[in-house]
């Protein structure tokens, strides 16, 4: 499955993702630094909820994409609507 969004989408997921990146750098040296446990799991749980967030991004902006093309990706051999059930649950839990 190949990776289809537009621009302005693909933007803002590595927008969230760099953020969240960030976030973890900031926490790694929070725990080098011997900081507060109550405010490395803030900032821990702040860069959680970046990666969900860019997790779900990807999933809602490419999942037409996603889900109406054949694993090899021929468009003629779209998947039944149970594969594509299936498939859009496994993607969703994957987040979960």
């Amino acid at each position: 499955m190949e990776l289809a969004m537009a621009a302005e989408e693909l933007r803002t997921v590595v927008n969230r993702l760099r953020r969240a990146q960030g976030q973890i750098a900031g926490v790694i040296k929070m725990i080098e630094e011997g900081r507060d446990c109550e405010e490395v799991v803030t900032q821990l749980a702040a860069a959680s909820r970046a990666l969900d967030k860019a997790g779900f991004a990807v999933i809602a902006t490419g999942l037409q994409h996603c889900l109406t093309e054949s694993p090899d990706g021929d468009p003629a051999a779209a998947l039944d609507r149970e594969q594509m059930r299936a498939r859009l649950e496994k993607l969703f839990l994957s987040l979960a």
